[in-house]
């Protein structure tokens, strides 16, 4: 081979390997990686990933989380779905932004199905089935079985409150009134915060939250959990029996994920993939996150792919169902 045709090959062969350059130069990277999350800082997903951040700095280099919250998120998801994928730009993707969403706006900013390369689920958070613990003891109500029973004899009494409409907590109520074949009036609260204060004020009779949010109250006797909607029993919430020893199959839990853009070279998401899941794995963000109330979920990027297109599927017939749309 001549030294024209060495070095043509030598150019080819260095522009193929460019886009995996930001992702082997580990902590000496002149350029960070730029983890943007969809909401504001402080909740647990912003929580659990800075955590992530900072178990993956020996093996990614300097990874920066950004908040970029609006929409329900969907201005941080399009920040993500629009970047070059070049692996310096991943995001967190959330029951919201990949399942939701896509059917609660009537105009989208992004494809939710064919913009996004998964790199790895990350948690799973339960849901739980909550009533005011004062107002379960003066109807009589110690278990799912007495929710539904009250219901029945007593229609049109009961009412229940979410974060607001087509929010994880209403279409759960939905689902769980579908299932049930109970009546309940829908409360919308600006925010899952408002409506878990009115529930134990009184206004609402049950709520369906997450368990991060619930599990103070809890704990402090304020709140009685009737059951949780993940399909086993949560190790968070030992005792707790799921809805699903009642109605089979049912199951919708809260839940995110990383994801790269759409076209992200494989190896790169191969890479990003191992040191995330190795973080997943460790025994310290482990009971980082059990503090949280967030179980770790290591996944491979197909198995990630694959679950968000199940969970896109079951959230149309929800949202469908319930009638909510964001305009």
């Amino acid at each position: 081979m001549n030294r024209r045709n060495l070095l043509l090959s030598t150019a080819a062969a260095l522009a193929l390997a460019a886009p995996l350059a930001p992702l082997t130069a580990h902590a000496e990277q002149d350029a960070p990686i730029r983890l943007v999350v969809p909401y504001a800082p402080g909740g647990p997903l912003d929580v659990t990933s800075r955590i992530l951040a900072e178990r993956v700095r020996d093996s990614l280099g300097v990874v920066v989380v950004d908040n970029k919250a609006g929409a329900g998120g969907n201005i941080g998801a399009d920040i993500v779905a629009k970047a070059a994928h070049d692996g310096l730009t991943i995001g967190l993707a959330a029951t919201a932004t990949h399942a939701v969403n896509p059917w609660l706006f009537s105009k989208m900013p992004y494809n939710a199905d064919k913009d996004f390369a998964g790199i790895t689920q990350m948690v799973r958070v339960p849901n739980v089935l909550v009533i005011n613990a004062a107002h379960a003891d003066k109807l009589g109500i110690r278990s799912v079985e007495d929710l539904i029973t009250y219901a029945k004899s007593h229609p049109g009494k009961l009412n229940y409150g979410s974060g607001g409409n087509g929010s994880a907590g209403h279409l759960a109520g939905e689902m769980f009134k579908q299932r049930a074949g109970i009546y309940a009036l829908h409360i919308p609260y600006r925010g899952a915060n408002p409506a878990q204060l009115a529930l134990l004020a009184g206004e609402v009779d049950f709520n369906i939250d997450n368990l991060a949010a619930a599990a103070p109250n809890i704990k402090a006797g304020k709140l009685k959990a009737l059951a949780v909607t993940s399909l086993d029993e949560s190790p968070m919430l030992p005792g707790v029996p799921p809805l699903s020893k009642i109605f089979k199959g049912f199951s919708i839990d809260t839940w995110w994920g990383l994801v790269a853009p759409a076209g992200t070279p494989k190896p790169v998401i191969d890479k990003l993939n191992k040191a995330f899941t190795d973080a997943l794995k460790s025994p310290e963000t482990k009971a980082k996150f059990a503090s949280l109330m967030a179980e770790p979920v290591p996944t491979t990027p197909e198995q990630f792919d694959q679950f968000m297109a199940a969970e896109r599927a079951k959230y149309q017939k929800l949202v469908k169902a319930s009638g909510a749309k964001v305009d």
